[in-house]
């Protein structure tokens, strides 16, 4: 049964509401520079944990030993919950260091906000975005194994970050949107739409299905739950889901509410973007905000082609989520939920 619209907020005022446009003019907002003491602190801690001979996806905030950086990552645990949802870490002078050394000063920064989770069936904690060749119209391709336009979405954790190692050629501008802003817009122009992104709509798994479970999540695009607005949204993956017979088919209706959600995310006053820089870590709340990449061109030599690191996090203190939210992440229990597990699953971190 839809969800019924007086059972909604009539509004969302937070400062996760923001409008893109606001964000571009005031970097203060989202972007954090390193200083050389941050810097130094982020080394001692890295060469501290890999003089111990362990794996990087074995590491943790105490075998990361922070002098004074850990006082910014706990402003940015709360900005991430409870303020703008986004912030970028500017400044590692990455060039210097080895795969190995920049792995452990990202996931380091990640084990002292959440803990890691898998990020596909292998079991990765540290993944490596870039175009690996393969085919976007294949229904069982990830979008970011490629060099196309991702459209906004959610990843499949609380809070996702990027460390960019290798830009592109060309192209590859970071996008983010605030969900809540696109939900007070649809509230407050179409009404009648609303209620339908509350619907059990169905999202494709892309061929990584969990034993027993269909290859599709019914998760509604918007979850109102326990006093909190949760976006759960992949297009591309709710269209190719409608190729499996039991998945719940959208009406016409259900495809105009898609189509205004997806037309306010991709209002240039809505949204901002950034060119993320070598050394650049972003950290984003997958909650309340989502994240597009636009499509690039990359290097002819596979040297200096387009490389990022991605870490999935789970956060203490966090939001619970709704039950529909077990098909995803298998747990909702708040700082141990999400990532992708089959039973082919064996967590590690590939550093290459």
């Amino acid at each position: 049964m839809t969800i019924a619209l007086s059972s909604l907020p009539e509004r969302l005022d937070s400062p996760a509401a923001w409008i893109g446009a606001d964000m571009a003019n005031a970097e203060e907002r989202w972007l954090y520079r390193l200083t050389a003491a941050d810097i130094a602190d982020l080394e001692r801690a890295a060469d501290h944990y890999l003089a111990l001979g362990r794996d990087i996806g074995e590491i943790t905030a105490e075998a990361f030993p922070l002098k004074t950086f850990h006082v910014h990552l706990a402003r940015l645990r709360d900005t991430l919950l409870h303020g703008v949802g986004v912030e970028v870490l500017r400044g590692l002078p990455i060039a210097r260091y080895s795969q190995e050394k920049a792995a452990a000063i990202f996931c380091g920064i990640g084990a002292h906000l959440g803990s890691a989770r898998s990020q596909n069936a292998a079991g990765h904690i540290l993944g490596h975005v870039r175009d690996v060749g393969a085919d976007p119209t294949d229904p069982n391709v990830r979008i970011y194994q490629t060099s196309a336009r991702q459209t906004f979405h959610t990843d499949s954790a609380d809070v996702v970050g990027l460390l960019c190692i290798r830009e592109a050629m060309e192209g590859g501008r970071s996008l983010l949107v605030s969900a809540h802003s696109i939900y007070n817009r649809m509230r407050a122009e179409r009404p009648d739409l609303v209620p339908l992104l509350f619907d059990p709509i169905a999202t494709d798994r892309r061929g990584e299905v969990p034993e027993g479970e269909d290859p599709f999540m019914t998760i509604p695009v918007l979850n109102w739950h326990r006093g909190f607005m949760t976006v759960f949204y992949q297009r591309q993956y709710i269209d190719s889901a409608q190729r499996f017979p039991e998945a719940m088919r959208l009406t016409p209706t259900h495809v105009e509410a898609l189509d205004l959600f997806d037309r306010f995310a991709n209002d240039p006053a809505f949204h901002f973007g950034m060119r993320l820089e070598p050394g650049d870590m972003q950290f984003v709340y997958n909650h309340n905000q989502l994240h597009d990449r636009t499509g690039f061109a990359d290097w002819p030599d596979p040297a200096k082609r387009r490389h990022l690191m991605r870490l999935w996090l789970s956060l203490e203190g966090d939001r619970p989520l709704p039950d529909c939210f077990k098909q995803r992440y298998g747990s909702i229990e708040i700082g141990k939920r999400g990532g992708i597990i089959t039973k082919e699953t064996k967590l590690h971190a590939p550093l290459d």
